[in-house]
């Protein structure tokens, strides 16, 4: 079988340089150009380090419309402005990892119907869909620890999250809070009860639960870490803790890489895979609930490519047989 050409626009940040090295290694795809016009000319490698030996491509400032997948790796926002100015075939898939096209409001663009990546949760409607939308990290990581709840209308009061993520969530643009001087031995809050995946999660809520009108309370923290999320999220449940189980691990039976655990989880079984973990326990009247991913990889590039196989009709987990950073 002719293997995919693939294109991606936005080349240098962190999210590419997962996603190239995915997609260098997957059998399916051949990387047709990357593009970024401030490395136009320059080896991938020499930005994104960790590929010296593994490809000769160049960055260019060059489009092909033709391509059959189109990866956009653009800060939030700029995706629309791109689609507004550049034109692609037909035939082109397009998964875009911004924040531009998730929330309903913005799906349809210019006749270019999004549908939500979040294959936990719509993996059917993915397998068909022709435009992606890609889930946000903390997006993800929190609504794998509610998706079964809602689905049987057991959200009946206020859910509150505290998870922690990696530098590597901020971007590679230096800011105040991510120079390794401020980072390093540091923990901080910030964007509390407003992130922007907050639309995400409740849009997903209440597609599950309509009924659902509670509070949605998240806490984001930064950690001293490079990659990961750990998240941590609670609210009343009337249900015993077996009974929970059993319902989180029948929702997820044929999720391809979201286990619900029996034992602790902690954050270095996930980092480098595709994974989310899911840990249950109970605590007087509340279920807790415990998360764990990959922020550039379940959290964005390593869900890009499981819904680049679910829309090809590829093995879901063909690319992704990654290790953890266990030891």
């Amino acid at each position: 079988m002719k293997k995919l050409e693939v294109g991606i626009i936005g080349g240098a940040g962190y999210t590419a340089g997962e996603l190239i090295r995915l997609l260098l290694n997957h059998p399916k795809t051949n990387i047709n150009f990357v593009y970024s016009t401030s490395n136009a000319g320059n080896k991938l490698y020499k930005v994104h380090q960790d590929l010296i030996g593994d490809t000769e491509i160049s960055f260019t400032s060059e489009i092909n419309a033709d391509v059959d997948v189109l990866f956009l790796c653009l800060g939030h926002g700029n995706s629309t402005a791109f689609l507004q100015k550049n034109s692609f075939s037909d035939n082109t898939k397009i998964i875009d990892l911004s924040n531009d096209f998730r929330l309903l409001a913005d799906k349809n663009f210019e006749g270019k119907d999004f549908v939500y990546g979040l294959p936990e949760l719509d993996k059917e409607i993915i397998k068909t869909a022709k435009y992606i939308a890609n889930p946000g990290c903390f997006a993800t990581a929190i609504q794998l620890a509610v998706l079964p709840l809602a689905a049987n209308g057991l959200l009946q009061n206020d859910i509150h999250v505290n998870a922690v993520t990696g530098a590597t969530g901020a971007g590679t643009s230096l800011s105040a809070t991510t120079h390794f001087t401020w980072r390093d031995n540091n923990f901080s809050h910030y964007k509390a009860f407003n992130h922007q995946h907050l639309g995400e999660y409740n849009q997903t809520v209440n597609q599950l639960q309509p009924s659902f009108n509670s509070e949605i309370n998240f806490m984001p923290n930064r950690g001293d870490f490079s990659r990961g999320i750990f998240a941590t999220t609670y609210t009343k449940y009337d249900g015993t803790l077996e009974e929970a189980k059993e319902m989180y691990k029948a929702y997820y039976k044929d999720a391809a890489f979201t286990f619900v655990s029996d034992e602790s989880i902690f954050m270095k079984q996930v980092v480098n895979t595709n994974k989310c973990l899911v840990q249950l326990e109970k605590h007087g009247n509340k279920l807790l609930i415990t998360t764990t991913i990959d922020n550039l990889l379940k959290g964005a590039s390593g869900a890009a490519i499981q819904n680049l196989n679910l829309m090809h009709g590829f093995e879901e987990t063909l690319g992704l047989n990654l290790k953890a950073n266990y030891f």
